[in-house]
């Protein structure tokens, strides 16, 4: 192990500490300058950096921190890690503004703690409020060494230290004499002081400080001078904007198929496996595939080596009830709803780099290859378990078949393996008054043999991975707790074999009539549908040295992500890329309740494109409203408004008038600009939005890096609203020129702006490109804010990017996915005796039932001609559309038919 740090990076002394504290030997600690390469894959220098005995690399100062003491043994609280959250994303980035101030620009006194005076106002509260003395309790914890070390350069200094805060005084003085602390500091100062960070702080881009104001198009007096503006920041943005894009690199030309490569960085993500049995709602795309699909693009965007691959979930309890429903076979079941996925991602811009599916031979290969595995190193258990099984159904009951009441929280419709009201996993016969969800009738306990993956036996594993895999990696907080939930309450043996039919099989003769259990089978289709996309597929799954995976969903399906297919992968011992960043949301209800396509509540993934809205919007807004740290709501009401304010107003309106400004005043190209003082500081501020965008980013952090871009063309709006080039262009030479620049300026930030939306929106991006002429194959976000579209670039035609949303408009869609639109007719009569044996198609409908049905459509049919010839009202005219498409439908699975789900205007059936 060997631990490089430069004398000149404050984020070394609290790496120092914890090291000290850890009893790093002198020989393992080596100064290094800081632009030496120390991680051979980085492409900037980045300390410090930790090497670990393996050969792999830590180098996040917080990540190396928590290192040192879990080799103590201190594992970190929920309290811990909040606060080392916080510390990230609230306290470093004004700390490093107020630290500029002071160290380079020589602020003392108020001009300095205006900037951090309400994040330490915070921890002084929270010490005086616990009444301990430390954050987290009686003993020092990591949030202290890490806090400590970020505070101390510049609150060390008693000019820049607010003397009322009792409680934080009394903290920080406890911590500048414990012995760790102490060496850290005469390592790093070597009695400078913090004058010892004045070059680092002068080469490094300062964070934003995000302004705490709800989001609105109205510039406030004085907002672009909000931040102290320093003259080695604009010399820097002066010189960046000059380069131009010539600059720039190009993007490399991806060719399939993507595979890892040397030196470079080779990002590999998935979004979890939509179960194939139903219609997404947008709390499941928001959820998993297009919060990866955004930061897949980013990735891209960045020319960094990205495969994205997704798939459906097809194996499993849930498809032989779906397929029991429409009486269809479970395969015509999987080949139905995979197209309807299919569809609806290519409709939403998923940019898949592969969506294939999990009833592949690649799935039974891995999965039983991988169970093998397991079984030969011990890991494997059988027993005998008790499981309800229905005498009617002549079944034992897969956790799917049958529901009932929690036995925790006493939701009345919990599942056999989950609720969904109190999360907690359930054992089927723990269930209070169950049902077969076939037959309705009450199953009885009996006994079966079963496989289960033996947790405990490689929970020590586990835990050893996750420690590092949570330090070097960005795992949202809810992944984090439940993860570590898991683990605090002790883990236990899981069953992986189910009764049923339609599954992985089993490789085993005293199993022959069992399937792997879905939870075991589906993480294993990561790996499997990147084998459909290539043969060399293990360069992917096989390589953690080379490759960093990134896993997105919702926190429902964390634990199967962070504990059991961890498991799995640590104990088949084949060298399998695990997790190193799990992005897990909350849940997105609808209105004030929550989806429902049973009762025709809220949008689902087919019907989104019926409303007439662009799926450029819901990406915008599902984005916007992002369940990130809490659940959140989609509201059609909040949909308006942001489309009208934050698109039309705010970002639409600024792209369109600079672009229309080049066209109305100067034919179409892009006039001389000379920059003065103001220009020059709008350039900070640009790059400053920018420099945050990337870092939110690169931490996932989509919602918040998406206020960025509407931050820049608010700017730009202001930038405009000031200037008033539509007056000075009547003018003088020079105010002619002045407008010039003006106008130069503002459609240069379009075409910033263009680059940074194509995550979020992709077609508005090409769009805006497209207007403007602008180059699309560089890579422009890395290297600051830059004059793309020098003076004499020919731009193209300039129109409206985006359409007011009206009251009426969205109060008829709200009519029409409240409730009851699905409610449409009578449906088919199952008849439930026992189940007919899956693989042997649909059961024969009675042709009686056929007639009366066929006699229903018939009759619907002449209803909605009558209703057409008369000119109906729309909204009852689609009601009553809907109603004969779904008995058609009706019709078409009594008879045994396979519904494909064609494209058309109008309405789709649902």
């Amino acid at each position: 192990m060997k631990l490089f740090v430069s004398c000149g990076s404050p984020q070394c002394l609290k790496v120092l500490a914890a090291a000290e504290r850890a009893g790093l030997r002198r020989e393992e600690l080596q100064e290094a300058g800081p632009e030496d390469p120390v991680v051979p894959f980085l492409t900037t220098p980045r300390l410090p950096a930790l090497q670990l005995d393996s050969g792999n690399f830590l180098f996040s100062a917080n990540a190396i921190c928590q290192f040192f003491f879990l080799s103590l043994g201190e594992e970190p609280s929920d309290s811990t890690n909040q606060w080392l959250e916080w510390e990230v994303t609230q306290l470093q980035p004004v700390v490093v503004v107020a630290l500029y101030h002071h160290v380079v620009q020589g602020k003392k006194g108020e001009e300095v703690l205006g900037t951090i005076r309400k994040q330490l106002t915070y921890i002084d509260d929270s010490l005086a409020e616990d009444g301990k003395p430390y954050l987290t309790g009686d003993r020092e914890s990591v949030a202290d060494v890490v806090l400590w070390g970020t505070l101390y350069p510049l609150i060390s200094d008693s000019s820049c230290f607010l003397e009322e805060l009792k409680s934080l005084q009394r903290w920080f003085q406890q911590m500048n004499f414990s012995e760790p602390c102490v060496k850290a500091v005469e390592f790093m100062l070597k009695g400078k002081g913090c004058q010892v960070f004045k070059s680092h702080l002068q080469k490094q881009p300062l964070p934003v400080i995000a302004l705490e104001k709800p989001a609105s198009n109205e510039p406030e007096e004085g907002e672009l001078a909000e931040r102290i503006i320093s003259e080695e920041e604009i010399m820097a943005a002066v010189e960046t904007w000059t380069r131009g894009a010539a600059a720039c690199p190009k993007l490399h030309q991806r060719q399939h198929p993507i595979l890892p490569l040397d030196n470079e960085k080779n990002i590999l993500i998935t979004s979890a496996l939509p179960y194939v049995n139903n219609v997404p709602h947008l709390g499941n795309i928001i959820g998993s595939v297009l919060s990866a699909d955004v930061f897949a693009r980013y990735c891209r965007l960045r020319d960094w080596n990205t495969l994205f691959v997704c798939g459906t979930d097809e194996y499993g309890t849930a498809t032989e009830t779906k397929a029991m429903e429409e009486n269809l076979t479970p395969q015509e079941i999987c080949d139905k709803y995979n197209v309807i996925h299919t569809n609806i991602y290519k409709w939403f811009q998923i940019s898949f780099d592969y969506f294939g599916r999990t009833t592949t031979t690649h799935q039974t290969t891995i999965a039983q290859d991988i169970f093998r595995r397991l079984l030969d190193r011990g890991f494997l258990l059988t027993d005998t378990v008790e499981q309800l099984r229905c005498e009617r159904c002549q079944r034992f009951l897969a956790d799917r078949f049958v529901e009932g009441i929690c036995p925790f929280c006493s939701y009345e419709e919990a599942r056999g393996d989950q609720c969904d009201k109190c999360g907690k996993l359930i054992n089927a016969v723990e269930l209070k008054k169950p049902q077969c969800k076939i037959c309705k009738a009450s199953p009885v306990v009996k006994s079966s043999k079963h496989l289960f993956l033996d947790l405990p036996k490689l929970e020590e594993r586990l835990e050893k991975w996750l420690d590092q895999s949570l330090a070097c990696g960005d795992w949202t907080s809810n992944a984090r707790l439940i993860s570590r939930s898991w683990l605090r309450d002790g883990l236990k043996p899981r069953c992986i074999t189910r009764d049923l039919k339609w599954g992985t099989p089993v490789p085993l003769e005293d199993f022959k009539d069992k399937v792997f259990y879905v939870w075991f089978d589906a993480p294993i289709g990561y790996l499997s549908i990147t084998a459909s996309y290539t043969d060399q597929w293990e360069k992917w799954w096989k390589n953690p040295q080379q490759v960093q995976l990134y896993q997105f969903m919702a926190k429902d399906n964390v634990p199967f992500h962070s504990v059991v297919f961890p498991c799995t992968q640590l104990g088949a011992e084949d060298n399998y890329t695990l997790v190193n960043h799990l992005i897990s949301t909350e849940y997105l209800n609808y209105e004030d309740g929550k989806f429902s396509k049973s009762r025709g509540v809220g949008v689902f993934g087919d019907m989104a494109k019926d409303t007439g809205i662009s799926a450029d919007i819901w990406r915008f807004y599902l984005l916007f409203v992002r369940p990130e740290g809490q659940d959140s709501a989609f509201s059609w009401n909040d949909l308006m408004l942001k489309n009208n304010s934050e698109l039309l107003n705010n970002l639409g309106n600024f792209v369109n008038r600079a672009g229309m400004f080049v066209h109305k005043y100067f034919d179409g190209c892009v006039p001389e600009m000379e920059l003065n003082r103001e220009d020059k500081k709008l350039l900070v501020h640009v790059t400053l939005e920018l420099h945050q965008y990337n870092q939110l980013l690169e931490k996932v952090r989509i919602r918040d890096a998406l206020r960025c871009i509407l931050n820049i063309s608010r700017l730009g709006n202001q930038y405009i609203q000031i200037n008033e080039p539509w007056k000075w262009v009547k003018g003088s030479q020079e105010d002619r020129k002045r407008a010039g620049t003006v106008t130069g300026v503002a459609v240069n930030i379009a075409s910033l702006l263009a680059v940074m939306l194509h995550p979020y929106m992709p077609s508005i991006s090409v769009a805006i490109q497209e207007q403007l002429q602008a180059p699309r194959d560089l890579n422009l976000l890395a290297g600051g804010f830059m004059c793309t579209l020098p003076t004499g670039h020919k731009i193209g035609t300039v129109s409206p990017l985006f359409q007011k949303l009206e009251a009426e408009q969205i109060e008829a869609l709200r009519k029409r996915f409240g409730g009851g639109q699905l409610k449409t007719g009578p449906k088919p009569e199952v008849e439930v005796k026992a189940a007919a044996p899956v693989g042997d198609g649909a059961r024969p409908a009675d042709p009686q039932k056929v007639k009366e049905l066929a006699a229903e459509v018939m009759k619907q049919g002449n209803h909605v001609r009558e209703l057409k010839a008369k000119k109906a009202e729309k909204l009852l005219l689609d009601a009553e559309v809907s109603k004969l498409l779904e008995l058609k439908k009706q019709l078409s699975l009594m008879e045994g038919k396979i519904i494909d789900t064609p494209s058309q205007k109008g309405k789709k059936r649902k």
